[in-house]
């Protein structure tokens, strides 16, 4: 998918995240008056190398997996003979994290788009959470004796595995996306008449909690 930062159009891959840095590189170096970049200077250099055996540590760690195998932090893509002739720009895909330091690489006073697109997507996702909450609310009016504080704490064991005051304020994009999912289901297999009452309800959540949280006590359950 394609995403605006600034003045720029990035491209992003939905199924794993990475974007085109090799686009946004050609997008800046045909600007005027910019100094020109090669994408050869940020890769070789020493602290980019190190950069990438952080991630791929910390990535492999997690159990990522690239979609060509085994996890990789770049991956190079081939140029495409065009209809019209010629051909487009290689793919030079880049781990979401790996992309951040090359885009305030370009330019240090393009480091403030950066954390500004970074910042807008992670204030999007804390809005769609809020707006779900607001349906999810909704659908659970409809029960007798519903205590609403237990449906937030349940929701927060649910995506972060504990509950305490402010959690979701510290929560990353996927956390407050995997909220915003959560609440959107819930609703709606309530609205379609699968939750029937508060209490089963509540055993929904806590049969999500264990399946995440706990397999072991949910696979003897």
């Amino acid at each position: 998918m394609t995403r605006k930062m600034s003045q720029f159009s990035v491209e992003q891959r939905t199924q794993d995240g990475y974007f085109d840095a090799n686009a946004l590189l050609l997008q800046w170096n045909r600007g005027a008056g910019r100094p020109q970049r090669k994408m050869e200077e940020f890769l070789d250099s020493p602290k980019t190398k190190e950069f990438i055996e952080t991630i791929t540590i910390r990535e492999s760690a997690k159990g990522e997996i690239s979609p060509v195998g085994d996890f990789q932090v770049v991956i190079k893509g081939k140029k495409r003979t065009l209809k019209e002739g010629g051909s487009s720009p290689a793919s030079v895909w880049m781990h979401p994290l790996l992309f951040i330091d090359f885009a305030m690489w370009i330019n240090p006073v393009f480091k403030y788009d950066v954390i500004k697109f970074l910042y807008d997507e992670l204030i999007k996702f804390r809005h769609g959470a809020g707006d779900m909450y607001v349906g999810l609310s909704k659908a659970v009016s409809r029960f007798r004796n519903v205590d609403y504080p237990l449906v937030g704490k349940a929701l927060n064991y649910v995506v972060f595995g504990r509950h305490e005051a402010g959690i979701r304020n510290a929560a990353t994009p996927e956390q407050l996306k995997e909220l915003e999912d959560l609440q959107k289901n819930l609703a709606f297999v309530i609205d379609m008449g699968v939750v029937k009452n508060f209490e089963a309800f509540i055993c929904q959540l806590r049969a999500l909690y264990n399946k995440k949280w706990n397999p072991i006590k949910s696979l003897a359950s």
